[in-house]
């Protein structure tokens, strides 16, 4: 008998999976995680509003963006889910009517974790290149570090590895700067 091949996953597969976990197609195939942890919740939240406040308001920064929370990208046949991304306003001057984007960001970041780090950095990654995302940030949460790439003729270029308490000043946010040390802080007190 000959193999049978494998089913590709739908949209309607999707969103089968309970609200309160993360849903994505990549390569066809379904994955899904839990909501993210405490420490990587925060890291995202808190570079949020880092990056959120200069860049997507203009408070302090040269503003021109739009920096969203896990927006789900429709990117071809893969529905991509990163934890932040942000387009250019001169790219996109208004966000879409749908609950998806079919334009690629200009810049997309995902928080690592043990579960999810294989699935961000061997299938992501290349995912995001392929679709030209000139930029992408990796944060780890455990380690304390950011790795921050450009997509320099199709290939990721590694920009910079800033960990712990170091100054992020790195494209495309590189017109202000913030203290890393802000992703891990648990409290302010």
């Amino acid at each position: 008998m000959a193999g049978t091949a494998e089913k590709l996953a739908t949209y309607e597969d999707l969103l089968a999976v309970p609200e309160n976990w993360v849903a994505e197609i990549v390569h066809g195939k379904l994955y899904s995680s839990p909501r993210p942890a405490p420490r990587h919740a925060r890291a995202s939240s808190s570079l949020g509003v880092e990056i959120g406040s200069p860049y997507d308001k203009g408070d302090g920064g040269p503003g021109g963006w739009w920096i969203l929370d896990e927006p789900e990208l429709h990117l071809e046949s893969d529905v991509l889910v990163p934890d932040l991304a942000g387009w250019r306003r001169e790219r996109m001057p208004a966000l879409p009517d749908t609950a998806w984007f079919e334009l690629p960001p200009d810049w997309a970041c995902e928080i690592l974790s043990p579960s999810t780090a294989h699935l961000d950095r061997a299938q992501k990654m290349p995912l995001y290149a392929k679709n030209g995302i000139p930029y992408l940030w990796l944060i780890d949460p455990d380690i304390k570090t950011l790795e921050a790439y450009e997509l320099i003729k199709g290939k990721w270029t590694l920009l910079e590895i800033l960990d712990e308490d170091k100054m992020v000043s790195v494209a495309p946010f590189d017109a202000t700067a913030f203290s890393l040390a802000l992703l891990w802080a648990l409290s302010f007190i």
